[in-house]
Formats: structure tokens, sequence, C-alpha cells
């Protein structure tokens, strides 16, 4: 994960990011990118990618993924893609051990996939 934390962070730079670390959830951040991350952000091993400063629900929801990553290795990359191609969006496993509501999903009604923890 090592690779790939190290990695993000130096895109991060090249899009223009702003690094810093969260104590509380043990991530990286980075905000202020013009772009270089896929929906509202991205997580490349320890690192979340985005614009927005994002909600402290959000980060906790990354810090899964980060997590996602240490255990599976680079080969997480492809494992998270190819189960968003099978199971989109909400439906995808990795997603729903995030915490869906803490990422910002909804059901396919439109309502919160799940309730929000504060």
């Amino acid at each position: 994960m090592r690779i790939a934390t190290a990695a993000a962070l130096r895109w991060a730079k090249l899009w223009g990011g702003t690094v810093t670390f969260d104590d509380e959830f043990g991530i990286y951040v980075c905000t202020g990118m013009r772009g270089g991350f896929a929906r509202s952000g991205t997580t490349v091993g320890g690192v979340f990618l985005t614009r927005a400063r994002p909600s402290r629900n959000l980060v906790r929801h990354e810090a899964v993924h980060a997590d996602q990553w240490a255990r599976h290795g680079l080969g997480f990359a492809l494992r998270y893609w190819w189960e968003e191609a099978r199971n989109p969006g909400s439906r995808n496993r990795f997603e729903i051990e995030a915490g869906l509501a803490d990422g910002g999903y909804r059901t396919d009604r439109g309502r919160r996939a799940d309730p929000p923890r504060e």
C-alpha cells in the first residue's frame, strides 16, 4: 500500500491538491484538486483525492476504503472496479462495507441507503 499511497500523494500535488493528514481516521486527505479523481473523490492507498473539503462522514467512509487497500494490496483497484462493473453504486460490496450513508449513496428508490451515523 505504501507504493499506492506515495503515488497518490504525488498525483495530488500534480493536480494542485493540498495534503493534510486526518488523525482521527488515519488517512491523508487531498483537497483543492483540479481533477484527477472520479465522482466526488477517490481513495488510492491511504489517500483521499478530492476537490472540496469533505464531511467527517465522508472521511470516515474513505478511511474504510483505505483499510480495504491495506487488506487487498495493489490488487484492490481491480477488485473494486470488477465489483463496480457487476454491482454498481450502492450494490457494490466495498461501498456497503464503507457505509453507504457516509459515502452519500442513495438506494434505487432515491432514499438514503441507510441512516446516517454521527
